[in-house]
Formats: C-alpha cells, structure tokens, sequence
C-alpha cells in the first residue's frame, strides 16, 4: 500500500509539472490559432504522462526495460494525438474562417447566411443566432426605410398643405388692407376658419412628435366605453349634419376601460371625422363597442366603399392619405397615425378590414380589472 502511494505522489508531481510548463505555454499562445492549442492540449496530456513515468522510474519503481516499453507506447500515442489534433484544430480554424466571411455580409448591408457543411454544436449555434440576427436587422431596415420614405412624403404632403391656407391667407389679408375687398366679414370668418385649420394640424403635428417621441404621458381611470362613445357622438353631430350623415350608436355595452379619457376621446373623434368625410351624403356611420376575448373592441364603420387591398397595411402609416381615386381629406393624413399611436400607448391595437359598402375601424382594448 505504502508502495502504491508513493508511485501515486511521484507521478502527480511529474504530471503537475508538465501540466504547469502547459498552462505558462498556453498563456503565451492565448492569442494564436485554435490547432496551436489544442496541439499544446495534447502535448501537456501525453508530456503529463511521459513525466510522471519517468519520475516514478528515477524512484526506482520501474526497470529500464519497462521504462523503455512505456517510452515507446507513449511516443506512438504522441504522434498519433498530435496528428489528430491538428486535423481537428485545420477543420474547426476552417469552419470558423467560413463563419467570419459569412458575417462580413452584415456590414455590407447583406443577410447571413449559415456555411454549409457540418459543424461544431458551438459553432452551429451561433450560426442560429447570427441568423435571428439578420432577420432581426433586415426588419429594421426595412422599417428605417419605410419611416424615412414616410418622413420625406410627410415633410412634402405638410408643405403643401401649409403652402395653401397662407396663400389664402396673405391673399385675404392684402385684400383687407387695400380696402378692395367686397364683403369683409366673409373674409375674417375665411381667415379665422384657414387659421383654426392651421392650428389643427399644428396640433396633430405636436401630439404626433410626442408618441413618437415617447413622451405621451397617460393619466388612466376607468371609464365606462359608452360614456366615451356617446361623448365622441356629441361631438361629431355637428359635423355629420353638415355632411348629411347619419350617425348610429345602438351596439355599445357599458363595458369597463383603464384609458386616459382625454386621449381616447380624441381617438373617436379621429375615427368619426374621418368616417364621416369618406361617407357620401344620406350614408351612415355605425359605432360599437362589444367584448371579445382580446378585451373590448371599440369600431367605428363608414360608407366610403372600401379602400383598395394594397392600400390596407398603409392606412395608419403617418402622412397617409389613400389613392387618388378616394376624396383627399381636409387634414394633413395625421389623424389615423395619432390613432394608432395613442391606442398602442394603451397596450391595445389598431385594425381596419373592408366590409360591405365601406371598412370597419377596430380599436381593441384591454379590459379594466374587476
């Protein structure tokens, strides 16, 4: 037994040995290729157990002869290891070289594409994961360029509809001044109604920078949603007679929200106005407000006769304003996107479908907690 220990103990320290020159080698090499270090691995193991024999031989443990067989064994097992290490360490130095020049396409704009062949589970892995990347940025440039091409249609659609009302303004104004004017009062109620239109889309213009911004602070309280559909009715009547729309709220349950009053009303009343001047005269404009398994869809349906299938995903895009063959609105196409923005603050969503006759505007919201 005493015997068995010693052996033990000299063999420990020529390995530790061997395994301590190893790690001071691999400190060395740590910034060199994967094959000069599993060739340092590999050369530790079979140095490891070349030390701990020899220093059990010097002990006068083992015979020379025996000595000689255990040398020979271990050179072939070296040679062997160290052939397969290198192969291994080519094939894995390989496989990542693929993987660089695979991910060099993220900087060029492109999407990456996983190196064919098999590979390492580690190397696999991140090849899964550089390819949820790339689809992850190739979404968001997509989406960059969709803003972008929303921002610069927005900048011209503003300008535009900037440019008219001041025109008239100015035009009204001179006239005033130089006293050429033949009814006065018509031209001060024009100017008031172009400058009340001015401060409107100033408005959506600042309520939008605010969602985007994401700065929109929400004060919640629970609300009944037919108390915020009959006060949204209210105040569309006005606007309705004057384009001889019927205005139909009889599907409302007196169902529970969490929603900042204010914002929400402003919703509706996005929703109401933009139905009623896509509505032609004796139409009708039908709001409701149902529970479904989602929460509590507020819609709002009108009689426009539908908007074209391609047009559908770009209704709540800012600056949006349909095709040509639709009756440009009054508004600068902010409305639908303040209506998206202040129901996504609310953690609920936005949708519109066609129906028969016109398209249905959905507002779904989580329901109030009883």
């Amino acid at each position: 037994m005493r015997d068995t220990l010693l052996i033990a103990l000299f063999a420990f320290l020529g390995a530790a040995a061997a395994g301590l020159l190893g790690a001071g080698v691999l400190l060395l090499i740590r910034r060199r290729s994967l094959t000069a270090h599993l060739a340092v691995v590999v050369a530790v193991a079979v140095g490891a157990m070349l030390a701990g024999t020899l220093a059990v031989a010097q002990a006068m443990f083992l015979s020379r002869h025996d000595l000689t067989v255990v040398t020979t064994v271990v050179a072939m097992a070296t040679v062997v290891s160290m052939a397969t290490a290198l192969l291994l360490g080519r094939w894995v130095v390989a496989r990542s070289h693929a993987l660089t020049l695979a991910a060099r396409s993220f900087g060029d704009g492109g999407d990456f594409t996983s190196p064919d062949g098999p590979a390492t589970a580690e190397l696999a892995a991140l090849s899964r994961e550089l390819e949820a990347t790339s689809r992850k940025l190739a979404e968001s440039r997509d989406r960059e360029r969709a803003l972008e091409s929303s921002r610069r249609e927005l900048v011209a659609w503003i300008s535009h509809d900037l440019r008219t009302p001041l025109a008239g303004l100015r035009a009204m104004s001179e006239a005033l001044e130089d006293g050429v004017a033949a009814d006065p009062d018509r031209y001060l109620r024009q100017i008031r109604a172009e400058a009340e239109r001015l401060n409107d889309m100033v408005g959506d213009l600042f309520e939008l920078s605010r969602i985007h911004a994401g700065t929109l602070v929400l004060s919640p309280s629970r609300i009944s949603v037919y108390d915020l559909v009959g006060d949204a009715l209210a105040g569309a009547d006005p606007l309705a007679r004057e384009h001889g729309v019927r205005l139909v709220g009889d599907r409302v349950e007196p169902l529970p929200v969490e929603v900042d009053g204010r914002e929400m009303s402003r919703v509706l009343g996005n929703l109401l106005v933009n139905a009623i001047r896509r509505t032609p005269a004796d139409g009708t404009v039908a709001v409701a407000a149902e529970r479904s398994s989602d929460g509590v869809v507020l819609s709002v349906t009108d009689g426009c006769g539908g908007i074209p299938d391609e047009d559908l995903p770009r209704v709540f895009d800012t600056g949006w304003r349909g095709t040509d063959a639709r009756t440009p609105p009054a508004g600068a196409g902010l409305g639908l996107a303040i209506v998206r923005g202040i129901v996504e603050a609310h953690h609920g969503r936005a949708a519109v479908r066609n129906v028969t006759g016109g398209c249905r505007f959905e507002v779904t919201l989580p329901t109030a907690d009883t």
